[in-house]
């Protein structure tokens, strides 16, 4: 069974450096300045990132894993240099949970699913 945890600690240039892969440079991800007249006050991580770290967690447990599809939500916003609980719990053969929490509040930042296979 799998149950894996880490915690991670997003920042600016994890953001940008995703920006730049992703092709998705969105304000609200890379411009500080911008952000700071949004409701959010800063910058948001890319949803996606957030289950990159969560499949690269997965990968370093078991290289041979493939995901065949996900399910993902994004309740709520992740931060830079606000600590994240990234936690993947297997349910079944071939499904594991997965959730991103904000440390600070407990809030869920990415809840989701993936149906994986060895």
């Amino acid at each position: 069974m799998i149950d894996l945890r880490e915690r991670w600690i997003p920042t600016q240039a994890d953001f940008d450096a995703f920006a730049q892969v992703s092709g998705d440079d969105n304000a609200i991800h890379v411009d500080p300045e911008f952000c700071a007249d949004t409701a959010f006050g800063r910058t948001v991580s890319h949803g996606m990132l957030l289950y990159a770290k969560l499949w690269g967690m997965l990968k370093q447990h078991d290289p041979d894993l493939n995901t065949s599809s996900q399910k993902l939500m994004f309740p709520n916003p992740a931060f830079a240099k606000e600590p994240l609980d990234l936690l993947i719990t297997q349910e079944s053969q071939e499904r594991v949970a997965m959730r991103v929490v904000r440390v600070a509040d407990g809030a869920e930042c990415l809840i989701g699913e993936a149906e994986i296979q060895c």
